[in-house]
């Protein structure tokens, strides 16, 4: 029998694997760890996808998305030559290492780079690409440090990739699209802002990727749209980076089912908005109650909190909130260590974490 580890590529073995947070088998934990959103889909969605579930399921979905990439254009005011659809923006962003950076060249050509802490999806897709890391720290309150201080944190303009996660996660600090404007115009490489939440935040920066022909917008129907279920994400940008993508993309690589589901998203805003605006409304009321309660909360226009807890650490606290039915989630990296991370749920939920917060301080 040949040694299978032999036939494994080197970096393969090397890699370390993206951890998603926890889904629990346990149905009465209350599930505030990977940020989903705590609303249904839209009824009109959900009878979309059962309509669908029909002679059709032996066919191949639409093979480019065509329809919804159609409606995503409607929707932003662009072309449907600017939009690109994936299983997930995960996919999108995997695909983006592929097309746009060269492993094997030295310098700049094989740099990918982002923010620390953020998406640590980003340095895994770094090492699977088989490209150089380029991991910048954001200052000690998640906001993006000065130009100089950029430059002596070893930001490189030239980097081939440069991934930003607006708003931030984990943090949840949100930017100005005239910050991230300044960023894009000094980066010279391919620039990907990652708005996964930016419809709980106060400013989206959609403009830049229709202005800045280098500039890549991504966005997912998991976070806003209650679709984690169906994987669907997005790029908008310009048409000749997208059609980079588009040639390495799997075929029919979005499932007839989301298609559909994404679909009829896009006919029931008014829906969403309203859920958008109760996460709001409850994330600040969250906020407040345990700033009252002694707790540091970092700012946040996403739909979780980062929380520095007072009395115990935060690993202390993410397991007596586990042993009290919650589940919330804790990062044992230097930057993030002192404190958890709670997403926003309903309030009935909202209000099981605050109970239990006061119990435990007790």
């Amino acid at each position: 029998m040949p040694d299978l580890k032999k036939l494994i590529r080197p970096l393969v073995h090397r890699l370390h694997a993206y951890v998603p947070g926890e889904q629990p088998k346990d149905r009465k934990l209350i599930k505030l760890n990977t940020n989903e959103n705590p609303f249904p889909p839209a009824p009109a969605v959900l009878r979309a996808v059962k309509n669908s579930v029909d002679e059709r399921l032996r066919l191949y979905p639409n093979p480019n998305a065509q329809p919804l990439r159609e409606a995503l254009a409607s929707y932003h005011g662009c072309g449907v030559e600017n939009v690109i659809v994936g299983n997930g923006s995960d996919e999108l962003l995997a695909l983006a290492t592929r097309a746009f950076v060269e492993p094997d060249a030295k310098g700049d050509r094989a740099l990918i780079q982002y923010f620390h802490p953020s998406y640590s999806l980003y340095p895994v897709l770094t090492d699977i690409s088989g490209g150089t890391r380029n991991a910048v720290s954001l200052d000690e309150d998640f906001s993006i440090p000065s130009q100089a201080e950029l430059r002596r944190r070893g930001w490189r303009n030239a980097a081939a990739l440069t991934y930003v996660t607006t708003p931030n996660a984990p943090g949840g600090r949100g930017y100005s699209t005239a910050e991230l404007d300044q960023l894009c115009q000094r980066t010279k490489g391919i620039v990907i802002l990652d708005e996964a939440y930016v419809d709980f935040a106060e400013e989206h920066a959609m403009s830049l990727a229709l202005k800045r022909p280098h500039v890549i917008v991504s966005r997912t129907f998991s976070k806003s749209f209650s679709l984690c279920f169906q994987r669907i994400g997005y790029f908008v940008g310009h048409p000749d980076v997208l059609q980079a993508l588009d040639k390495i993309r799997d075929s029919y690589n979005v499932n007839g089912l989301g298609q559909a589901a994404a679909l009829a998203t896009l006919k029931n805003l008014a829906y969403y908005r309203k859920n958008f605006r109760d996460i709001k409304a409850t994330r600040a009321r969250v906020g407040e109650a345990l700033t009252d309660l002694g707790f540091k909360v970092l700012p946040s226009q996403t739909n979780f909190l980062l929380i520095e807890p007072p009395r115990f650490a935060a690993k202390t606290w993410h397991k007596k909130l586990r042993e009290k039915k919650l589940i919330v989630r804790w990062f044992d990296q230097p930057e993030t260590r002192q404190y958890f991370r709670v997403t926003i749920g309903t309030d009935r939920e909202m209000d099981a974490f605050l109970r239990a917060v006061r119990a435990i301080l007790k």
